[in-house]
């Protein structure tokens, strides 16, 4: 019992105020954006390989699980309420009452029980939710939402600018086909499970006189077993099924992104809602575009006549017409031009712009008339040679 111990003394000493770094009395909108920005900033997805940021999540999760659901944060304050004032010590050390209970052993929630005025009650209603007992069998398992679901899909260029409807073939979890969620081998029958005698929970030690209820490991709190496993599930009677969803990626995407589909994920469990579908894009290249966060680039090739004498030259934009560059005289090589709303769509319907760099182009081939040309442009600058600089600021 040293493990079960160890996790209820957690809980009966963890500040899940301090993990999520609010105060005692933080509104409920308070804590959800605590937990979110600390859930995004140490997400493992975000943070791959890093065990501390990872066990910090875990930690997250854990204190919003709690304080982020009013019933639960009121039963957590009752409880810690108690163990400052004295009530009753940390599980296991059966501090705060003194030695006039004897050395003989009692039960927890018995004690609660007579707190309360009797009627009913103990430790386990009051925090059951938190703990996972229950003072009563539970003949019926708790809801549970589906699990998130991860896929990916490969769009072209055009279609992450435009946004694109794909198809998506997803596995996910779901009642074993063959027992149909018992976990039993079909045709024979279950039994009252002997552990718990049929309860659903047995009574765990928290160390020392102190004892609370807890599921029942062999029945996993449905209170009846099996004695020949389904051969498909072996007895967890969960299963998968394989399925096709329609996922609309939204215009503007970028390579990379998550799209996240909120309940097209897992199923959930007893009536409660399914997980969610996040969808990481892949975005084919282009063989003539590239994207710079909202706007487009285009490499665009031009002669050493266009750029020393300028002029005015076409250009092609993404799905629309052609525009007109106007090229001041002198346009160095590696300028960039820009083209306003020529670019990718944004989120508020504006469009970003479309930057085109020249790439002066020189010609590996010269004729008669050209090579004369050039010639007579070489002795016209003789005069003003391009490297006198470098010999005069070397020195």
């Amino acid at each position: 019992m040293a493990d079960n111990d160890s996790y209820r003394n957690d809980w009966a000493t963890k500040d899940f105020y301090k993990v999520l770094g609010v105060a005692k009395d933080a509104s409920q909108a308070e804590i959800k954006k605590a937990y979110r920005k600390l859930a995004r900033d140490n997400h493992p997805d975000s943070n791959p390989g890093d065990d501390a940021k990872h066990e910090k999540f875990k930690a997250v999760a854990e204190a919003y699980d709690v304080i982020g659901d009013p019933d639960k944060r009121q039963k957590y304050d009752e409880f810690r309420s108690m163990v400052s004032s004295g009530g009753f010590g940390p599980a296991g050390g059966g501090g705060g009452f003194g030695g006039g209970f004897g050395g003989g052993g009692f039960n927890l929630d018995d004690l609660l029980r007579d707190r309360a005025g009797g009627g009913g009650g103990g430790f386990s209603d009051l925090f059951g939710d938190m703990f996972g007992g229950g003072a009563r069998p539970r003949t019926q398992a708790r809801p549970r939402r589906g699990a998130d679901v991860e896929s990916s899909a490969t769009i072209s260029f055009t279609d992450a600018l435009e946004g694109v409807t794909v198809s998506l073939r997803l596995a996910s979890d779901a009642p074993c086909g063959t027992c149909n969620g018992t976990g039993g081998k079909p045709g024979t029958k279950p039994h009252i499970c002997t552990t718990c005698e049929g309860a659903g929970y047995v009574v765990a030690g928290l160390g020392g006189a102190f004892s609370m209820n807890e599921t029942c490991p062999a029945c996993g709190g449905r209170q009846l077993v099996y004695d020949q496993a389904c051969p498909t599930c072996h007895g967890s009677g969960r299963g998968t099924s394989s399925r096709t969803i329609q996922a609309r990626i939204p215009a503007g995407v970028k390579d990379g992104a998550k799209i996240r589909l909120k309940g097209k994920g897992s199923p959930g469990e007893n009536g409660a809602p399914p997980g969610d579908l996040f969808v990481k894009v892949k975005v084919a290249p282009h063989r003539v575009f590239g994207r710079k966060g909202d706007n487009l680039t285009i490499d665009v090739p031009i002669s050493f006549d266009e750029a020393a004498l300028g002029g005015e030259i076409k250009i092609p934009t993404l799905g629309g017409a052609p525009v007109t560059l106007r090229l001041p005289p002198g346009t160095p090589n590696g300028r960039t031009f820009r083209v306003r709303g020529k670019g990718a769509p944004r989120k508020d319907g504006t469009k970003g712009d479309l930057l085109a760099t020249v790439e002066v182009q020189v010609p590996a081939t010269l004729d008669a008339s050209a090579r004369e040309a050039v010639e007579s442009y070489r002795a016209a600058m003789a005069g003003k040679p391009l490297r006198s600089r470098l010999f005069e600021e070397s020195r």
